[in-house]
Order: structure tokens, then C-alpha cells, then sequence
């Protein structure tokens, strides 16, 4: 089977975050007007950025890159892949981000943050420079689903510019260009090693010490938000995974991503209807955030309509990157750090 880009061979060092190129990149990216108004971005809005800006490699210009990020989880009943969707429809002249190859290889959890220098090797084989204004969407089977993950892993690297579509499937249905079929060459950049913002991501010590505190008196009062469903969060349901347990963290809130979402275009909702889903759920946007899921993915769904409705402190606000599946595999029995509805009812 013929590769997906075929790309030209990358014979530069990658120069490193603190250089001259990254200052004067950053330095045009900002002077660009091509900017949209919000981290979500409409169809038409994008259709019309594209033609002003077109991914274009002769162009010295900050472009508008489309990237997509379409990913499906390993027991989905239709057996689909991201790469195969992307392949059947996309935005002309799309990339294609893949959200199990770029993570950290060296992890037993799925999905992991890669290094610096690895998220640097990915941008740049897809081509993707500093200053590009970078689009990032998901299939239109799910909606929206994997691509704020990839967007907020966009963000804690430091790309200056990333935006979510909302969403491809509203694309389809208003009849704006897409295309099919393997995809044209992608010329390799020199995209700069970036450093990572370690505040937009919590790790299994601080989520651990935050399930260790609930209920106690003078505990900081840290909320995780889950966003699985409310099957797998009470323990009723298996995980996706084979041999995972179950269950919830102490005291954590469940909010399934599809909550923040519109029932139809999978689409998120109206910033009012957002704001109502967490004031509903009993989220003090004045208190920190840890929002988690099994793999990292929908947790940034949460975390995008946590940004879209301004709810909580952006400076308070985390990722848990290794989420569920790094939990359970790592929480000792004897921490009694694994919780289901029977046990609140006993």
C-alpha cells in the first residue's frame, strides 16, 4: 500500500525553541490579520480563511492549515480508523494528524504527551510551520470527539495559533468543498523544538493526591471532571480496553463529553447551554480543574467547552494526561482509589 504523504526527505537540524526563528516567527504570525475571533471556528469562517490563505508550499506567508484528526476508539462497533475516514472525505488539502503515532513511544499508556522534540518532528513532517494558523477537525461520523485533543496538545506545546472546527460533519452538510482519495506530496518544514507548558497538564501524583484529600477538612478542593460515560464512571459498564477495571476516582464529577454537545450535529453548544451544563453538574468555576477521561482524548473535550464558556481560571484548569487507563493500572487496592455507584450506596 502506497504511504499516505510522501514526503521529501527533512536534512535540517530542528533549531531549538529560545532561537532567532522561532522569535521572528512567532513575530508574523502575530501580524497576520487571518485570525478568527474564537478558539472554535465555523465552517463558513474557515471556507473563507482558506481561500485568503491556502495551505500552499510556495507561500511565505502564514497560511491556514486544515488538520485532521479524526481517531475512533479500539472496540468501535464499525471497526473504522482515522486514516481510513480521512481517506474517504476530507478538506482539500488537509494533513492528517495521527493520534497513536505521535505520543510518547516510550509509555505502557496510550497517548501520552510525546517530548518536545518529537511534537517538533511531527509538525514538521506534516509540513506545518511555527506561524501557520492551524485548523484542527474530526470525522463526520463522530462530530467532535478526538480533535481537541490534538488541539490542546497544539496549545501545550505553544503553537501560537490553533483553532477547532465546529464541526466537519456542519462542512459536509453545507456543501463546502471536501476531497478523497490518497492525498497530494506535503513539503517537509524545519518546525523549532518547542518547550512544553507543564501547566495545562496534571499528572498521576497530583491527581492521586487530590482523590487522597477528598473530604478532607483544608483540602485545596481540586474537581475532577470525568468525561466517560456514566456506565464506565459507576462501574457498571466494562472499559474499551480488555482487563481495565471500572469505576471513578473519589469524589470525581461525571460529565460524559457528549453532554457539551449537540444531540444532532455533534457540534458543541451555544456558550449559554455550556455554562448550564457545569453549573447543573455543581463545577465552582472559581475552584481548579482536572478533567480526565480513559485516554486523555474526550478530556479535552470538557476542557474546550471549559475554555469556550469561560468557566474556571485558564491558569487552574489541567489535562490529566494519562487519565483512566493510567489509573487503574497504577492505584494501589489498598488505596481504596478505585470507586463504583454500589459502593456510595452501601
Amino acid at each position: 500500500m502506497a504511504s499516505l504523504f510522501i514526503l521529501r526527505p527533512l536534512r535540517v537540524s530542528l533549531p531549538r525553541s529560545g532561537s532567532q526563528q522561532l522569535r521572528q516567527s512567532a513575530a508574523k504570525a502575530a501580524g497576520t490579520r487571518r485570525s478568527f475571533s474564537s478558539y472554535l471556528v465555523t465552517p463558513q469562517e474557515l471556507a473563507e480563511a482558506l481561500k485568503k490563505a491556502p495551505p500552499s508550499p510556495i507561500s511565505s506567508e502564514p497560511r491556514v492549515i486544515p488538520l485532521c484528526a479524526s481517531w475512533f476508539l479500539p472496540n468501535d462497533s464499525e471497526g473504522r480508523k482515522g486514516i481510513d475516514v480521512f481517506r474517504e472525505k476530507r478538506i482539500p488539502k488537509a494533513r492528517f494528524f495521527d493520534l497513536d503515532k505521535v505520543i510518547d513511544k516510550h509509555s505502557e499508556y496510550p497517548h501520552m504527551l510525546p517530548n518536545p522534540k518529537s511534537f517538533a518532528a511531527a509538525m514538521s513532517e506534516l509540513g506545518i510551520r511555527h506561524e501557520d494558523t492551524v485548523v484542527v477537525y474530526d470525522s463526520k461520523e463522530l462530530g467532535i470527539f478526538s480533535a481537541p485533543r490534538v488541539g490542546w496538545t497544539l496549545k501545550t506545546f505553544g503553537h501560537p495559533r490553533v483553532h477547532i472546527l465546529n464541526n466537519f460533519r456542519l462542512w459536509v452538510e453545507q456543501g463546502l468543498p471536501t476531497e478523497s482519495g490518497n492525498v497530494w506530496t506535503v513539503e517537509c518544514g524545519t518546525y523549532p523544538i518547542p518547550e512544553m507548558d507543564e501547566g495545562k497538564v496534571a499528572h498521576f501524583e497530583d491527581v492521586r493526591e487530590v482523590a487522597l484529600d477528598y473530604n478532607k477538612e483544608g483540602a485545596e478542593g481540586v474537581q475532577i471532571l470525568d468525561a466517560r460515560s456514566y456506565g464506565r464512571w459507576s462501574g457498571k459498564d466494562p472499559e474499551p480496553r480488555p482487563g481495565l477495571s471500572s469505576g471513578h476516582m473519589p469524589g470525581s464529577i461525571n460529565i460524559p463529553f457528549d453532554a457539551v454537545l449537540d444531540p444532532q450535529t455533534k457540534a458543541f453548544l451555544p456558550v449559554d447551554k455550556l455554562k448550564q451544563v457545569f453549573k447543573e453538574k455543581g463545577v465552582d468555576p472559581a475552584k481548579p480543574i482536572i478533567s480526565t477521561c480513559g485516554t486523555g482524548v474526550t478530556a479535552c473535550v470538557l476542557e474546550t467547552a471549559l475554555n469556550e464558556a469561560q468557566y474556571g481560571s485558564p491558569e487552574t484548569r489541567k489535562v490529566y494526561d494519562g487519565s483512566w487507563t493510567e489509573w487503574a493500572q497504577r492505584v494501589k487496592p489498598s488505596d481504596s482509589l478505585i470507586r463504583t455507584v454500589e459502593q456510595h450506596s452501601e
